[in-house]
């Protein structure tokens, strides 16, 4: 017997939105119900040579997109009937205030990380707590920096490696697609706070991490560069901590005599690999670079901070539906629907890992 696919909608096709709603149509089991947006611009016209159909996100978008002769499929109450999930893809703040319409009826709904913990009471990292999210009605995909973080210190943590972690983020300044509305030119604004926000983030996935996480800004929108410092919980040599960053099917290691030597070079690959978007799913970690003295260890990885909570979110969503039980088959259909193929070239003739989450 055919079992029926999650119904998904997405809720804002922005940065995050459009790459959500994307990859919910690769998915063997999922089906894009249609997506609600605001926006009469070129963004949402996009929709209609995808052939996904538009629903206005407010009475008053409704209006804005019949003044501006946009066919609409309904408004969100419309949608919203239609579906299983719910993912909310929408600006900081707006997320939260649709919560209650979602809670109201009974809808299973997924956030991002610009919404506080809180609004959930659950954070989702898929290799780290798949299983604490099966069947919830609610969690929230946790923000890119705190998603790399989580991946990285996971790993580790699985390996027995992991004491504490401290890390030192250099944030891109805004979005590529709005550069010229804003960003920072010529400067570097450090977060006037220590810990910055990703530590105790990522401490809403895995309370157990003690990590302390430091950021600054910077002029330029490829994606983030995160440095980490690592009390290991004994000596270890570099290639059993390499063995440990290779179980994730998503951190991706690279080697400098390939050339993969700064973010632009990254993200280059990615669109000779026929990415989508040229995104960048996993963490990018220099392997070269990565260092062990006795129990201590340092390294330095990219985030594309457009893309990497993708898959997390598709993890999420079958997590929620509840009919998935396990994170490694879950993982494993997410990489292969996304071509998230763990190695590339970049380290050959070494085996691609397993994903890992639940095992049964």
């Amino acid at each position: 017997m055919m079992i029926r696919p999650i119904r998904v909608a997405v809720n804002g096709y922005g940065v995050i939105g459009k790459r959500v709603a994307d990859a919910v149509k690769a998915q063997n089991d999922m089906a894009l119900i249609g997506v609600a947006d605001v926006a009469t611009d070129w963004r949402t016209r996009v929709l209609e040579t995808k052939g996904v159909p538009l629903f206005a996100a407010t009475p008053q978008a409704l209006d804005a997109f019949r003044a501006a002769g946009r066919q609409t499929a309904g408004g969100l109450d419309d949608l919203l009937g239609e579906v299983d999930v719910i993912v909310d893809c929408t600006p900081k703040r707006v997320a939260a205030g649709n919560v209650e319409h979602y809670r109201d009826r009974g809808l299973k709904f997924i956030l991002q990380g610009g919404e506080k913990h809180a609004v959930t009471g659950h954070s989702f990292v898929a290799e780290a707590n798949f299983e604490t999210a099966i069947g919830r009605q609610a969690t929230r995909v946790v923000s890119c920096n705190t998603t790399a973080t989580v991946r990285t210190l996971s790993a580790l943590k699985r390996a027995g490696l992991l004491q504490r972690a401290r890390g030192t983020l250099l944030r891109r300044a805004t979005d590529p697609w709005e550069s010229h509305q804003g960003g920072i030119m010529n400067t570097l604004v450090p977060e006037p706070e220590i810990p910055s926000h990703q530590g105790p983030d990522a401490r809403t996935v895995d309370p157990d991490l003690d990590v302390v996480t430091m950021a600054v800004k910077a002029p330029e929108t490829i994606a983030h560069l995160h440095y980490w410092t690592i009390q290991m919980t004994r000596p270890a040599d570099k290639e059993e901590v390499l063995d440990a960053f290779r179980s994730s099917s998503r951190i991706l290691l690279m080697k400098n005599e390939h050339g993969l030597d700064a973010l632009n070079a990254v993200k280059e690959l990615m669109a000779d690999q026929s990415r989508p978007r040229s995104d960048l799913y996993e963490v990018a970690l220099w392997s070269d670079m990565l260092t062990v003295q006795g129990d201590e260890l340092f390294y330095a990885y990219m985030v594309d901070n457009q893309a990497i909570v993708v898959p997390e979110t598709i993890d999420a969503i079958r997590a929620l539906d509840g009919r998935e039980t396990s994170g490694r088959r879950s993982i494993t259909a997410t990489d292969l629907a996304m071509g998230i193929e763990g190695r590339l070239f970049v380290e050959a003739g070494t085996p691609t890992p397993s994903p890992i989450g639940n095992q049964t």
